[in-house]
Order: C-alpha cells, then structure tokens, then sequence
C-alpha cells in the first residue's frame, strides 16, 4: 500500500473545495435516482453472476475430487480421533463381544495438570488460576463439552503453528512472494467471516469434526504467519553477520539462530493462534464440532437463559486458562528463563511433566473402580442456570417499559433513519467517494484497489445488504471508540484506572464472541439493537488498549521538551501527547472497526437482515456459492477500511515525525 504523506501535484489547500465538489456531485445523484436508476441502484440484469460460477466449481470439485476430501479426512481423522477419545470419550479396542473399553483421562488428572502446567508457568497464582478454571468446568457439568472443544484445539493449533512458521520463512525469503501472495491472501484470511469458512468445509468434507479442524485451522494460521515475519524481520542485523562469520549454512543460520532469536514474538503468534482457535471452534459446532459452542447454540435457539449462560461462562472459563497460560509462556520465553519457583513443564526431565503424567495414570486408572473418578458425580456438580433465568425474568418484569423505550426509541429515531440512508445510498457515489479518499490518502494505487473492492459489492447484487452490514458496523464501532477512546485516555493518565480498566478489557478479549450475544438477547429480544449493543461490547476493547498504548509510550524526552518549555499539563495533553499517539489511536480504530464486523457477521443468527444473513442463510442450504460471495464483499469491506485507515495513520505519523 502506498501511503505518501501528499501528493506534490495537488495541492493540499484545493482538496476541501475537490471535496465539496464531490459530494454535491453525489447529491445531485441522488436527487437525480429517477433519471439514473442504474447508478443508485445496480441494474438486476446486468449482475455478474459470481455466485453461480463458484457454485458450481464447488460442485465439479466435490464431484471430481472426492477421493482427495475422503483421503484427507481419513489422515486427519486419525490425531483428531486420538485425541477426543483421550479427551472426551472412551477408546474403543476391538469389535463385538471382545471390544475393550480404555476410559478416557479422569477430570481430576487434567485439572491437576492444568494446576501443575500454570504453577510451571506462572507460580501459585497462575496454577490455581488455570487448575480453577478447568475444576469450575467439571462442577458445572460441561466438563464432556469443553474437552470436545479442547480436543480439536489440541490438533488444530500444532497444525496452525507449523504451517504458519513454514509459510512466514517462505515469505520471509521472499519479499516479493510476500507482498503479491502471502499478504494479500492472510488480508482475505483475516476478514472473511467465520461462518463463511463453514460452507465450502461442509461442501467438500461433510458435517463431522474434520470440517471443523479444517476451517478452524484456515481461519487460526495468518496470526503464526505474521509472527513469524515479524520476529525474522525483528532480529538484529548483527546476529545474522555473526552467524555467517562462523560458517553457518543457510539453513543452519535460520533454524539455530534466527528463530531461536525471534522466539518472543513467536509466543505472541501462538498465543493468537489458540485465542482464534477456541473462538472458531465455538462457531464450527454449527458443522458438528460438538463441545460448548453446539451447547451454547441449542440453549439459544431454545431460550433457555440460563442454559445458555452456563455454557457461556464454561467457554469464557476455558478461554482464561489458554489466554492467560499461553501468555506466560510467551513471557518466560521472552526472559529466557523458567520460573524461579519451578522447572518448567514441557522438557522432558521436568518434574512437573513427571507429576503430571504419574496423576494422569493414576486417577484414570483409578476411574476404571472409582466412578467419581470417571465424571463428575451429579451430587457435586452444581447449577447456576435458575439464577440467571430468574434474573432476566426479574430484570424484564421489572424494567420492561424502560428497556422497550429505550429499543423503541433507538430504533426509530436512530438506527431506522440511518439504516434508509446508507441503504438509499448510489453504489456509483460511493465507489467515487471512497477512490478520491483512497486517492488523496495513498495515490492511485489505493484509488483503484478500494474502488474496485467497493465496486465487487455491487456487481454481484449485494449493494442493499452491504450498505445494511456498512450500517449496522459503523454505528456500532462509532459507538465503540465514543467509549473505548475515553476510558483509555483516563486510563494513561492514571495508574488506578489502568489497574481496574486492563482485567476487564483482558477478560472481553478472551470472551468468544457467542458470550456477549446471550445477555443481550434475553433482555433486547432479536434484531438491530440486540446486534449492536453485542457488538459494541466485542469491539470496544481495541479503541480502549491502542489508546492507552500510545499515550503511555511518548519518548520521555519530548515530554520533558514540553514542560521546560513552559507548556501547562492541559496543552502538553493536546499539543504533544495527542498528536503523537494519534497514529495508534487511529490504528485502534480500525481494529474496532473489523472487530465490529466480525461480531456483526455472528448477530445474523440473532436476526439482523445483512450480508451476515445471506452468510447463514447459505450456510443452511449448503449453497457456496452465495455464502462465499457474501462472504468476499463482508472482507472487502474490512479491507476498504483497514486500508483507508492504514494511510491516514502513515500521512499522520510522517507529518508527527516531520
């Protein structure tokens, strides 16, 4: 992407009078749609039919290219197999009336292994954090869940790891493969919705387990890719010449040194990896995944509120522990060092790894004479699910009229006018608009690049349903940053807020995106507010961590210019802090914004009436074509606003360093 801070044959003062030319012009467009129908509204005949073209290269693959789907399910369904019988189900050894039965690993052998694992890790604290978390899941009954989740993460995320390592050296190697292939693909990766993912995988591999792995490990690989990039690029030049000077070859060079060097940032990619695992297995249960998200899912469509939440919390649970063990081996890699009050637990003389395995052995031994050793006995597990059903029940009763008014009043005076407004907007004005932004920003390479993203929308007889997604995403993100923005500039200029604020924005990081939609619903009931508060809740935390970030992380020293200058602490704030955080700030944006995307695509399920809808109706009828399609102009949306943001973060950051 190009992004120049100006561009010397316009000048800067002539582009508010360009502007105002333009959007008269787009005026006048509208107030002309009789004359011109075709450029406010994509003719119908003249629609490239994308959809029935990939539909039925979908169809001839699944025809022609059976034997490769069913060899491929055939190997992965042997590791993945593997690991749900050890985790979730019970090995099957023979047929018939000589079949033995081996019980899969006690509960109580795996919540003592998480206990050991975060003890390795992260002291006391993180081991009873960790071990807490999965004893939690055992006493509320999810236990059999969560290890079918657990389960295809433990295949899915190694995949990921590999595969993302291989294809960042590839692209390492190679800059220009990187910039033509690899960068280009892992954008279309990354803003693809989730469900998307689910239909050429139910298509080509059927509604089993392997699909999930298959989509989950697609959708988790481009954070590995990237980490991989970036450490490699991260390393210090001196280290690479030094390695030469001792007569390493090429690949000696890479495998013992820059990798090994690069390891902090790749924990960080690990640490992504497994967070977009554990979000997209959730979602895949809707292909036969099974485990917490399949719950959640039945509790919703059955609305039972407490089911739902109890299921919830068990995802959220899980999360915590992966999220937040992930990271501390990120950082004890990162220091080079083990905990000082353990021996780490991966190595193979670790005595954490020797207690851990001898429990393992012992407690499912133990559950072949002792069933409380097998599950959870129902007189120790407990339930929270008629709390939270009488909880909602009371909060409606009791607060009904209020919430109505406030959905009501929302809808008509907000969210309906502002929905006929984008939905009323010429496809042709906005394809002129947002090339003259992508012009003025980074030259016509951008021009044309989101022209064209935007004109694909069009073409394909989408218009109404993106501008209904443009809608609904960019109120919902408006709304997030008039939150997020706030708290993270009261959270840089006081350490007390910080320590409050950062639990909380963690713990909504680590939430999948099924948990905030529950809440909602049980009081809003389906539909556009629903789907906006839930994502407003998702995106918000983006615009509250980059701002927070960036005011923090001024250089000292122009701090100290600043106030030996005579600047009061309100100008320091608006005239140095401000400015120079402003390129992270607006960085936070965008990731508020594709997060808001993500999350809406998600609230289809819930009623919203966008290319979401069209993603989950196509999901449905098993039709690729049409949910693939959907599912491009919902990336190329994300990519439109990744890239425009992108070059007004470079324009701002050249003309803070000018």
């Amino acid at each position: 992407m190009a992004g120049s801070p100006a561009l010397p044959f316009r000048p800067a003062r002539l582009w508010p009078l360009v502007w105002a030319c333009a959007l008269l012009a787009v005026a006048g467009l509208s107030l002309a749609r009789d004359h011109l129908p075709f450029a406010v509204a994509f003719p119908a005949d003249a629609v490239v039919p994308v959809a029935e073209w990939i539909g039925a290269l979908m169809a001839w693959l699944k025809t022609n290219l059976s034997w490769l789907t069913r060899g491929i399910t055939a190997v992965l369904g042997v590791p993945l197999d593997a690991a749900l019988n050890l985790l979730a189900k019970n090995f099957k050894i023979g047929q018939g009336l000589t079949a033995t039965t081996l019980p899969r690993l006690s509960w109580v052998g795996v919540v003592a292994a998480a206990f050991l694992a975060g003890r390795a890790y992260g002291g006391n604290r993180l081991g009873f954090l960790v071990g807490g978390c999965f004893l939690y899941i055992a006493l509320f009954g999810k236990w059999t869940s969560a290890m079918l989740t657990l389960g295809l993460i433990a295949i899915a995320v190694p995949f990921c790891i590999v595969t993302g390592v291989l294809v960042g050296i590839w692209a390492f190697r190679h800059p220009k493969a990187d910039r033509a292939i690899v960068s280009p693909a892992l954008d279309l990766m990354q803003t693809i919705p989730t469900f998307a993912y689910l239909i050429p995988m139910l298509l080509l591999f059927g509604n089993s387990p392997v699909s999930a792995m298959i989509a989950t490990a697609i959708f988790a690989t481009p954070p590995m890719v990237r980490a991989t990039l970036l450490g490699l690029s991260r390393v210090p030049p001196e280290i690479g010449d030094f390695s030469d000077m001792a007569g390493c070859t090429p690949r000696q060079k890479l495998w013992r040194v820059l990798l090994p060097s690069a390891q902090p940032t790749l924990m960080l990619g690990v640490n992504q990896v497994i967070m977009l695992a554990l979000n997209m297995v959730i979602i895949a249960s809707m292909i036969g995944a099974g485990g917490l998200g399949y719950d959640v899912l039945l509790a919703l469509r059955a609305l039972k509120v407490g089911a739902a939440m109890e299921a919830g919390l068990a995802i959220v649970a899980l999360a915590i522990a992966l999220d937040r063990l992930s990271q501390a081996m990120a950082a004890q890699n990162a220091r080079g060092h083990l905990h000082r009050d353990a021996a780490g637990f991966l190595g193979l003389r670790s005595p954490n790894l020797v207690l851990a395995l001898a429990l393992l052995a012992l407690t499912t031994t133990a559950s072949l004479f002792v069933p409380a050793f097998a599950a959870v006995p129902k007189a120790m597990t407990l339930t929270t699910a008629p709390l939270w059903t009488g909880a909602v029940n009371w909060i409606t009763v009791n607060f009904f009229d209020v919430i109505e008014v406030f959905r009501v009043t929302l809808i008509l005076y907000v969210l309906n006018p502002l929905r006929a407004f984008c939905e009323g907007f010429p496809w042709l004005g906005a394809v002129f608009l947002l090339g003259l932004a992508g012009y003025q920003l980074g030259g016509l390479r951008l021009a044309v690049t989101v022209a064209l993203l935007t004109a694909f929308c069009a073409v394909t007889g989408l218009w109404e349903k993106t501008m209904a997604t443009v809608y609904l995403c960019g109120i919902s993100a408006f709304v997030a940053c008039l939150i997020g923005i706030p708290i993270g500039l009261w959270a840089s200029r006081s350490d007390r807020v910080a320590r409050i604020v950062t639990p909380i924005i963690d713990t909504l990081q680590v939430m999948p995106s099924f948990c905030f939609i529950i809440p909602v619903v049980m009081l809003f009931r389906v539909g556009d507010v629903t789907a906006m508060i839930a994502t407003i809740g998702f995106a918000v935390v983006p615009a509250v961590r980059y701002t927070n970030h960036g005011l923090r992380n001024i250089p000292p020293a122009l701090m100290e210019a600043a106030i030996v200058s005579g600047c009061t602490p309100r100008q320091t704030f608006w005239r140095v802090q401000l400015p120079m955080a402003l390129p992270e700030i607006m960085l936070g944006v965008s990731q508020t914004i594709l997060m808001a995307l993500a999350m809406i695509i998600i609230c289809a399920m819930i009623g919203t009436r966008d290319l979401g809808q069209e993603v989950f109706i196509a999901l449905s009828k098993a039709d690729a074509g049409r949910g693939i399609v959907a599912g491009l102009a919902i990336a190329f949306i994300g990519i439109i606003a990744d890239r425009l943001f992108g070059a007004w973060s470079a324009r701002a950051r050249a003309r803070v360093s000018a």
